[in-house]
């Protein structure tokens, strides 16, 4: 496994430059965050999300081979039958397309059929010509799981901190909404989240996103209007200053393999605390975990035990800045490696 590491001095020239990538989804702030410059993206910038990208369509994707060097495949195709991603991926490689794909996440939320997401990825990863993930834990389940090697690329900055913000001392955030497969039963986690701030000298914040307040649970309403837990609405733009102001923040999903949130986190100075279920604890060092998972559930004892420890550390400082921009660069500069790599050996081909 390779680890993309800022270099010490002066980035060179990226390799890439000029080819044309189509990436699945087209925008999204990690896909933009990891994009080399120089290299040209080929779509449709009003794509509605990443399940309905072009791309998947065969017929466009036929249309359009020739005006694309490389298909860089982030998310997007959960929602798809396992038999049409077999398809596309001949598709791809009928076309003489080469196939870069990053594994986000190993296992889907509230899978039915544990064996769908297998499929999916065994689909995709037979055929990429390089495979990317982010953490050393997960690009292991990989090679257990695929036979595939992955390469390991730090996630890199997605936020920055407000120098005008502060942050209180104590102050425990978990972020609800209606009930989901990620998170089936957000009352149950408010009030196990709620022990375990009270348990370390804090107290609980539920953060719930404006659109999603009529959804919420009416008890967990209740809450805030008994002044057991602070009630904050926010729109989705202020969510990293929502978590810059917290001491800790806890993660309430029981299934996952890496976070965005998590590196959010990093660069505003929260402290997090995990579920079990991922490799959060592989992405930043400032990760407390806890017991949860899709077949075990969330451990009430475990999370107070996970916040108490969290509160009882200071809160770490917002990412340096110069550190994380000169990561993303490395990160940048490996993509456009691969970029090339990938291009030239189908100049070969």
């Amino acid at each position: 496994m390779t680890h993309a590491q800022p270099p010490e001095t002066g980035l060179p020239a990226l390799p890439g430059a000029g080819l044309r990538v189509a990436t699945i989804p087209h925008r999204d702030p990690y896909v933009d965050a990891v994009l080399p410059d120089g290299v040209i993206r080929v779509g449709d910038p009003l794509e509605a999300g990443p399940g309905t990208s072009p791309w998947f369509d065969l017929a466009h994707l036929a249309a359009r081979a020739g005006d694309v060097d490389v298909v860089h495949l982030h998310v997007g195709y959960g929602a798809l039958d396992a038999g049409v991603m077999e398809a596309w991926t001949e598709e791809l490689q009928r076309q003489g397309i080469p196939l870069v794909v990053t594994v986000h996440q190993l296992h889907g939320p509230g899978e039915v059929a544990p064996g769908l997401e297998d499929a999916h990825l065994a689909a995709v990863l037979a055929t990429a010509e390089v495979v990317l993930t982010l953490t050393p834990g997960a690009a292991d389940d990989i090679a257990e799981r695929y036979g595939r090697t992955a390469i390991v690329v730090a996630h890199p900055s997605v936020a920055a901190a407000d120098p005008e913000l502060g942050a209180e001392r104590g102050l425990v955030g978990l972020r609800v909404g209606a009930a989901s497969a990620s998170v089936p039963d957000p009352l149950a986690y408010v009030r196990a989240a709620l022990s375990g701030a009270v348990s370390g000298g804090g107290r609980l914040r539920v953060l719930v996103e404006a659109a999603e307040l009529p959804a919420l649970d009416p008890e967990v309403a209740a809450l805030a209007d008994a002044g057991q837990v602070e009630l904050v609405a926010f729109p989705a733009a202020q969510w990293a200053a929502q978590l810059q102001q917290l001491h800790v923040a806890v993660l309430p999903e029981r299934c996952g393999t890496h976070s965005r949130d998590v590196e959010v986190c990093r660069d505003v100075g929260t402290r997090v605390v995990a579920p079990s279920c991922g490799w959060f604890t592989d992405q930043w060092t400032e990760v407390v975990p806890y017991s949860h998972d899709e077949q075990g559930g969330v451990d009430a004892v475990s999370l107070t035990v996970a916040i108490g420890a969290a509160l009882a550390r200071p809160m770490p400082r917002p990412a340096d800045r110069v550190w994380r921009d000169g990561q993303r660069e490395a990160v940048r500069q490996v993509h456009a490696e691969v970029y090339a790599q990938v291009a030239a050996d189908r100049s070969w081909a």
